[in-house]
């Protein structure tokens, strides 16, 4: 085993977490701060402030998501491992690459304030659940 590839891992597996935590979340707070001042989330008569998506994605999202990628890539070339489980996963995380891309859209949009009700945020917010589970049954699978 090469030395340091179990820091690693861990860096990888923190970072997908991160990453999909708040791909798991983006969805929903975008659609909390796009939503009239009526029905905000706080009960309260305060909505979120619209920067708050934007500093999500750029700050938090994005950078997750690009050690994630890189981490795994480096373990890859690393392990050389070319088995049919990987390509599925590797397939999901295309899916989420996607995502992704699908939240930075709705960020945009919501703060030219083209969203309204973001009708598509909890479909978007499902499918994401979907495919991280269907990941991450691939991955605890092929230790069986």
């Amino acid at each position: 085993m090469v030395e340091g590839v179990p820091w690693l891992k861990l860096l990888h597996i923190s970072a997908v977490i991160v990453w999909c935590g708040s791909l798991l979340y983006l969805p929903m707070l975008v659609r909390s701060t796009a939503a009239p001042v009526s029905g905000s989330w706080s009960g309260l008569g305060h909505s979120l402030p619209r920067q708050w998506p934007r500093n999500v994605f750029i700050g938090v999202c994005t950078p997750a998501a690009l050690v994630a990628i890189g981490s795994g890539t480096v373990l890859f070339l690393l392990h050389g491992l070319i088995a049919p489980w990987l390509m599925f996963k590797l397939l999901g995380v295309g899916l989420l690459v996607l995502g992704h891309g699908i939240c930075g859209l709705l960020v945009l949009r919501a703060e030219a304030g083209r969203v309204g009700a973001c009708r598509v945020c909890p479909a978007l917010t499902a499918a994401m659940l979907i495919v991280l589970l269907a990941i991450a049954w691939l991955v605890l699978g092929k230790a069986v």
